[in-house]
């Protein structure tokens, strides 16, 4: 691991800190650290910035509440800029929202962004607004029955195309089994973050168990 000295601090004494969540891997803002916070920062696990604009320290959610515990800290190859991994209690923007980086200024007519996150927000906008003619709009008017039978049905071509080792059908009906399960989650109030909590949490149980095999 880098020292700290080994850190290329800029002529005011900062380096950028790019703040990302741990689990949606989405950038949540950009702030900058002296030597002094980043030191608080590894000694609390707790994000701790110099802002430039009150010419003071400045520790995230200390006044909202909203923490960001560090999962880790990477330095980049020339050493003069961090990318900081966090666990959030709360929005990461002053303004309320997840992210700073809420506003588009471009974007590509051919290429399009995907993301799972992106998905549950356009699932959500469906059992809000409950357009005319949406599949997703039928199984929010249908209910919990209908989409739980949709989950069954699923399940269940995974497991023939798996069965048949037909990897283009099991990739298809794996789709179509990850979004019912999305309708499932936002009808039942679950979110991505919920399962990736879950999940990290078994990875570390389950890393626990290997070790103890090996000993």
């Amino acid at each position: 691991m880098l020292n700290i000295d080994e850190l290329k601090f800029d002529e005011k004494g900062l380096i950028p800190a790019i703040v990302v969540d741990a689990y949606s891997k989405k950038v949540l803002t950009l702030a900058y650290m002296n030597r002094e916070s980043l030191q608080i920062s590894m000694e609390k696990g707790l994000t701790c910035f110099w802002s430039r604009s009150r010419q003071q320290l400045w520790l995230k959610g200390e006044t909202s509440g909203n923490y960001q515990h560090i999962v880790s800290i990477t330095a980049d190859c020339d050493a003069d800029a961090l990318v900081v991994m966090v666990e959030k209690d709360g929005p990461a923007c002053h303004k309320g929202t997840d992210s700073c980086f809420e506003y588009p200024v471009w974007q590509s007519e051919e290429l399009h962004e995907f993301s799972l996150d992106g998905l549950m927000e356009l699932l959500k906008g469906r059992k809000e607004e409950m357009p005319e003619g949406s599949y997703t709009s039928y199984l929010f008017e249908k209910g919990l029955d209908k989409i739980l039978k949709k989950v069954g049905e699923e399940c269940t071509e995974v497991i023939i195309a798996g069965k048949a080792e037909d990897r283009k059908e099991t990739i298809y009906e794996i789709a179509d089994l990850a979004y019912h399960v999305m309708v499932l989650m936002v009808e039942s109030g679950i979110s991505l973050e919920d399962v990736r909590k879950e999940l990290a949490s078994r990875h570390i149980i389950d890393h626990k168990v290997k070790q103890e095999k090996m000993t």
